[in-house]
């Protein structure tokens, strides 16, 4: 994940206000373009940062898009005022490498995402991103032992509010040198030791695909863990068409055959000119029968 994201998420925490629930304002200008409605379609946010938010939103829904990632509450007025879900909300954790498999940031976790957790669900939405953070030194045991206990003490309130918890899998490999949950097993396994349905995975097909690939033999054998997925071309999390590895209209048939119900959020950095169209060809790709 470039720089430009860890830049993005630093910004929403930096920026973040409390808002309470927000009515919705009917954005009435020209109508989205109509999608098969198979796939639930979100973008994130970050990718698209040089686009002010407002120019974004309108465009987003143009091209036929229900919801925008990686978005904290500062930014949710301008989600609602276009009709715009926030699907994959942020603004509790601390950093990417700073997370739930050290002891010493519990306190400080447990507080934010107590406090965000009714915030998110006051606003009507669903998901909290969360991260293991980097290893520094710890095995696999040690870091599931660890993020299991800090998770397990703010799940009852996820619960209460109807608010899933969804830590996301990042690859080692590449862009996360050290990150602990780089593996789908290894989040599994901690899915399995946290035992609350409100706690989940975010697949992000891109990251995957670095560290482990066999992506869609691992969407069916652990789909009921996964609350969430990202896109991305490999390599280079550039477009998703042809110049790149995966095939991603085989991929989102495999998501929808699992009955998957959730969105599915492009988070691939587009390197054509007109950025929004490259964001539309993406949607076209994914927008499976």
């Amino acid at each position: 994940m470039p720089t430009s994201r860890r830049q993005a998420l630093r910004n929403i925490l930096a920026g973040a206000v409390t808002t309470g629930a927000i009515g919705h304002m009917e954005w009435t200008n020209d109508l989205p373009k109509k999608r098969k409605g198979n796939i639930r379609h979100a973008v994130c946010r970050w990718c698209y940062s040089s686009i002010p938010l407002e120019e974004f939103c309108m465009g987003a829904k143009k091209i036929g898009i229900e919801a925008i990632d990686l978005v904290g509450p500062k930014d949710w007025p301008t989600l609602k005022k276009y009709g715009l879900d926030s699907s994959m909300c942020n603004g509790a954790e601390i950093n990417l490498t700073d997370g739930w498999n050290e002891p010493a940031y519990h306190d400080t976790l447990i507080r934010q995402y107590t406090e965000m957790i009714p915030l998110v669900a006051a606003n009507g939405y669903k998901n909290l991103i969360c991260f293991s953070g980097n290893r520094k030194g710890k095995d696999d045991e040690s870091g599931l032992q660890h993020c299991t206990d800090g998770l397990k003490k703010i799940m009852s309130l996820a619960e209460k509010h109807n608010v899933t918890i969804v830590m996301e899998l990042l690859n080692s490999k590449i862009n996360h040198k050290d990150y602990q949950c780089d593996k789908t097993a290894w989040g599994v396994e901690l899915a399995k030791r946290i035992g609350s349905p409100n706690f989940k995975l975010l697949y992000d097909i891109y990251h995957m695909q670095i560290d482990e690939g066999d992506v869609i033999h691992t969407i069916q054998e652990y789909h009921p863990y996964i609350a969430h997925y990202h896109t991305g071309g490999v390599p280079g999390r550039n477009e998703i068409d042809d110049t790149q590895e995966l095939y991603y209209p085989a991929i989102m048939r495999a998501i929808l055959k699992t009955g998957f119900k959730g969105y599915v959020a492009q988070e691939f950095i587009p390197t054509w000119n007109d950025k929004l169209a490259a964001l539309d060809k993406a949607i076209d790709i994914c927008d499976v029968g």
